[in-house]
């Protein structure tokens, strides 16, 4: 009797627990400015402001605010309005995203109507982040401010200094919160500025989204899986970071579920068999109404592959339709003898459809051959859970013949029982089981397909060298990708293969144009060549330039025939030597010696009256 009063009252103690749990009250304040009047708009705050509020509410907060392009008087209203809220809240959070501004080690959020064209305007025309600090400061158990707010900020390029010595720095300022219990969280580290990232929402946003209402999981740890995560999708140069303490003990964001007590019952049969009779359907509804159910764990993940199979299977059969469509097009055109640019136009297309259809194939074949992995996986794992299965009950069995074997045969099956679950959660993620190559051969694969995409001349040898590293560059330049040009990995190959034509552009040499995929030489019409631009000019006539070899047998000639002229009549001047030859002086005329144009040597002429 006394036993079921010690586990009715454990029970009545464990519920006391949950409800207390549940009765605790959170509350946040969403705000996120785009539309800017004195500076261009920024496109992810308003995005990032609605992604972080739907997560709040999913995570089960009691009240979330949101509020988009907020004024001065607005801002600091929401405040205001939210202080009050927070007097009667456990948990307060509030979000921002937008512009910040830091001013002698100061930060300040940014209102959409703001000027700012001194630094004297920042004290009147934003607001301070002390102020959501005081707006946190009532909550009970944890204030949590997440500030989005390290972007390159446009007015302090234009703002005026009114003292000279006054220091504007890019990013926000160090902040040390003196409150209890409170971390305020950046985008990016003090001094440091942070992306907006290419995609509808910022990289922090999206890490935030996928670590913050993990049950259970403290914030601390939260929010070191958000860096990691921003750190590797920008490159190693925005690098998020958290200021302010918490206690010894682990402080979530989103309550662990409680844990039951007693006996629970084996819910992996349960998944299971749910999972075999989904994949006997083997639709999409039917593997969403899966998820919807079980949407974690390691069946979860099985399921995710099978959807992605099919969607590649749905792709390829559109691709394969669009295809022969469009080759249909190019034969009606040929046949009724359509003008030629409409037939190269319908080949473009043809092309075009077919290489989308290739690429969608081979996206169907990775996904096929990841389903068919977690299959093998899954068939391995219930494999071993039904031999430690039987290995406990023939443990079992013979305990219960032989007394002697029954301690050391207990102690066996439990060993077996223990290891079971590891080789279970061992197993990696679907994600991680993909049939794609490695090491060499990756390498191979990813400059086959730089070749295919136009960003790659060179041979596909699978050394990783610099030409290869310039041809990932390109495609980064061409296609809108970041990737790290020193690595082949997975993750460039499954871009380039999503490509289906050529991305880099053609380039050819001197005297070629590109012609399609070719390139082809460039013909001028005659009296025209081709100049440094690859462009058709008229060839302009070079003017002759007399040469020491043309000039020399002229001067050899004059010089003959000077001292071929009898000495007494030259000396007389009654003769004179020319091109002509030697001549009498004819009357009323005298010698005259010059040099004529383009010739070195004095020249004879006669000049009569």
């Amino acid at each position: 009797m006394g036993i079921f009063r010690t586990v009715v009252l454990l029970a009545f103690i464990t519920c006391l627990g949950c409800e207390a749990a549940s009765a605790e009250r959170h509350i946040a304040l969403v705000v996120g400015n785009s539309a800017y009047r004195q500076a261009p708009r920024l496109l992810n705050p308003v995005n990032d402001a609605i992604l972080i509020a739907d997560m709040l509410k999913t995570a089960g907060f009691d009240e979330v605010t949101t509020r988009l392009n907020l004024n001065a008087s607005d801002m600091r209203r929401s405040l205001r309005d939210f202080g009050a809220s927070a007097r009667s809240a456990d948990v307060a959070v509030i979000y921002y995203a937008g512009h910040g501004i830091e001013l002698d080690g100061n930060n300040y959020l940014i209102p959409t109507d703001a000027t700012l064209e001194t630094d004297a305007d920042v004290l009147d025309e934003t607001v301070p982040v002390d102020r959501l600090m005081f707006a946190v400061e009532p909550a009970k158990k944890l204030r949590l401010i997440i500030l989005d707010a390290c972007r390159d900020n446009p007015f302090a390029k234009t703002m005026k200094r009114t003292i000279a010595a006054r220091a504007i720095g890019g990013g926000l300022a160090k902040i040390e919160p003196s409150s209890p219990n409170t971390m305020i969280a950046f985008a990016a580290k003090a001094g440091s500025t942070a992306s907006d990232g290419d995609f509808k929402n910022s990289p922090f946003a999206v890490a935030l989204v996928e670590y913050l209402p993990k049950p259970g999981l403290d914030l601390r740890k939260a929010f070191g899986f958000v860096r990691d995560d921003v750190l590797r999708k920008t490159g190693y140069r925005q690098e998020p970071y958290v200021y302010g303490s918490l206690g010894g003990e682990d402080v979530p964001l989103v309550p662990a579920k409680p844990v039951a007590v007693g006996p629970q019952p084996n819910l992996d049969n349960a998944v299971r068999r749910d999972y075999e009779l989904a994949l006997q359907l083997d639709t999409r509804d039917g593997w969403n109404a899966f998820l919807a159910r079980y949407p974690d764990g390691f069946y979860a993940d099985l399921a995710k592959g099978q959807l992605n199979k099919i969607a590649a299977e749905e792709a390829r059969s559109a691709a394969a339709e669009k295809a022969r469509l469009a080759e249909q097009e190019k034969a009606r055109l040929a046949a009724e003898g359509a003008k030629r640019a409409e037939q190269e136009r319908a080949a473009a297309a043809a092309k075009a459809a077919e290489q989308a259809r290739i690429a969608a194939e081979k996206a169907k074949q990775l996904a096929q051959a990841r389903a068919e992995a977690g299959e093998e996986t899954r068939a391995a794992s219930e494999k071993a859970e039904a031999e430690a299965k039987a290995a406990e009950r023939r443990a079992a069995e013979q305990a219960a013949t032989d007394p002697a074997a029954r301690q050391g045969g207990t102690e066996s099956a439990v060993d077996q029982k223990k290891q079971e679950p590891q080789t279970v959660a061992s197993l990696p993620p679907l994600s991680d089981i993909a049939a794609t190559p490695s090491g060499v051969d990756l390498v191979k694969s990813v400059q086959s397909e730089l070749r295919r995409v136009g960003c790659l001349t060179e041979a596909a040898d699978g050394e990783w060298n610099a030409a290869s590293q310039r041809s990932l560059m390109l495609f980064n330049q061409h296609a809108g990708t970041r990737f790290d040009v020193k690595l082949a990995s997975a993750d460039v190959l499954d871009a380039i293969k999503s490509k289906p034509s050529r991305v880099c552009p053609l380039v050819c040499d001197h005297g070629f144009r590109a012609d399609g995929e070719r390139c082809t030489r460039i013909t001028c019409r005659a009296g025209y060549r081709v100049n440094d631009s690859n462009e058709c000019e008229k060839a302009l006539g070079k003017r002759p330039v007399a040469s020491r070899e043309k000039i020399a047998p002229q001067i050899d000639v004059e010089r003959k025939r000077n001292e071929a002229a009898p000495t007494r009549l030259r000396a007389s001047g009654q003769i004179i030597c020319d091109q002509a030859g030697c001549r009498p002086v004819r009357p009323g005329c005298r010698i005259t010696t010059a040099r004529r144009a383009g010739n070195p040597l004095y020249s004879q002429y006669e000049t009569c009256k």
